[in-house]
C-alpha cells in the first residue's frame, strides 16, 4: 500500500497531540506521513510512515519540514513562524486544534505572537493557548480530511 498520490503530511511531531488522527487520515487517503522530530518517537511501523530524527537545536526540525514543503504537502504545526515558511512553499497548514493558517490569516498570527513575546520580555505574565480540547481533536480530523480531499481535487 506505498503512497500513490505523490502527497505527503509533514509533522512537527515534538509536541504534537494529533499523530494518531494524521496516521487514520493518511492511511484512509494513502498518503505518505513524515514525522520529524528532535528525538526518537515512536511511530507505526508501516510504508507510508517514515520517521525523521533531526539533530537538536534551534529551528532544526523546522528547517527540515520547511525545505520539503511544496504544493503537494499539508505541513502540521503549531509553530507561526514555521507555518508562514511552509504557506510560502505552497503547502497548506494545519495547526493541532484543527485551524488552518493560511495566506489571510498568517500575517495576523505573526504579529500577535510577536506582542506576545514583546509583553513576555517586558515581565508581563500572559497566559498561552488554552487546554486542548476533544472539540480540536474532531475540528482537526475535519481539517485534514478537507485538505485531502482538496488537495486530490487540485491534482
Amino acid at each position: 500500500m506505498k503512497d500513490v498520490t505523490g502527497f505527503q503530511i509533514l509533522v512537527d511531531a515534538d509536541a504534537c497531540p494529533v499523530k494518531d488522527e494524521v496516521y487514520k487520515v493518511a492511511f484512509r487517503y494513502f498518503v505518505s506521513v513524515i514525522v520529524v522530530a528532535n528525538s526518537y518517537m515512536r511511530v507505526p511501523e508501516h510504508e507510508l510512515v517514515e520517521r525523521v530524527v533531526v539533530p537538536a537545536g534551534p529551528d532544526v526540525a523546522d528547517d527540515y519540514i520547511a525545505e520539503r514543503a511544496d504544493e503537494k504537502s499539508v505541513v502540521i504545526t503549531a509553530d507561526i513562524l514555521l507555518a508562514d515558511r511552509a504557506i510560502k512553499a505552497g503547502a497548506m497548514v494545519i495547526a493541532p486544534n484543527g485551524k488552518p493558517f493560511t495566506e489571510n490569516s498568517i500575517g495576523n498570527a505573526i504579529a500577535v505572537r510577536a506582542i506576545m513575546a514583546d509583553l513576555r520580555a517586558g515581565g508581563d505574565v500572559v497566559g498561552g493557548p488554552p487546554p486542548f480540547q476533544k472539540t480540536d481533536r474532531s475540528r482537526f480530523l475535519s481539517a485534514l480530511d478537507e485538505a485531502l480531499v482538496r488537495l486530490q481535487r487540485s491534482d
